[in-house]
């Protein structure tokens, strides 16, 4: 039984490689069902929880954040005094909370093994089971871009700033809940590069090492 977590960055080819891994093992994927999860888990909107999962990349955003807001926030000591009309699906998610969740969810995804799960943290949450291979996709940004103007339909100008607000928002999602650093290569058991490998031979590459594991 195998349980792979992959990330990457927009455009190396990271889900497309997960999609054939868990075709060739005859495993679950799992991407937008954590978020799914996590929502439910928590009785929020999808929308809430998909806020959390993009967080500010900078300083001046998570104060913005922080100041929009004037009521309790979930799952934080309430002191002071807020709007009592206030419904708590619109008070912010508290990351205490969403973090315990997300561990929560994925935690119970990995006991249906075998199974794929793409980024939200997996790496980090399964990075002591002895069934996980964490696999880390990149690619140059020129190659990034033109996959992301040919998928997206996008111009070059716009796949740039698509790109770059991709990198920046995963960069501090896994920094703001896990502080750590999201391409840093000894959070992985394997890094692929896909200039040099197609995405079937990534994914060969993948399962390669998953039977060496058994």
């Amino acid at each position: 039984m195998s349980i792979v977590t992959i990330r990457g960055q927009l455009g190396s080819g990271a889900p497309e490689i997960g999609k054939l891994v868990a075709r060739k093992i005859q495993a679950d994927y799992v991407d937008r069902e954590i978020t799914d999860g996590v929502a439910e888990r928590l009785q929020r909107r999808v929308k809430d929880v998909v806020e959390k999962e993009k967080p500010p990349a900078s300083l001046f955003g998570r104060i913005s954040e922080v100041a929009s807001y004037s009521g309790p926030i979930v799952g934080a000591p309430i002191t002071g005094y807020f709007p009592v009309h206030l419904s708590a699906w619109k008070a912010p998610l508290d990351d205490s909370c969403y973090t315990q969740a997300l561990e929560s969810v994925i935690t119970e995804l990995a006991r249906s093994q075998p199974i794929v799960i793409r980024g939200r943290g997996s790496q980090f949450i399964l990075k002591d089971h002895p069934d996980a291979i964490h696999v880390l996709i990149v690619a140059p940004l020129n190659i990034r871009l033109r996959r992301v103007m040919d998928s997206l339909k996008m111009d070059e100008e716009t796949a740039k700033k698509e790109i770059a607000r991709s990198d920046s928002s995963s960069r501090a999602f896994i920094k703001r809940y896990f502080n750590a650093e999201l391409e840093d290569p000894v959070n992985y058991n394997l890094v692929i590069n896909t200039k040099y490998l197609s995405f079937a031979d990534s994914a060969s590459i993948i399962v390669n090492v998953i039977s060496s594991k058994k």
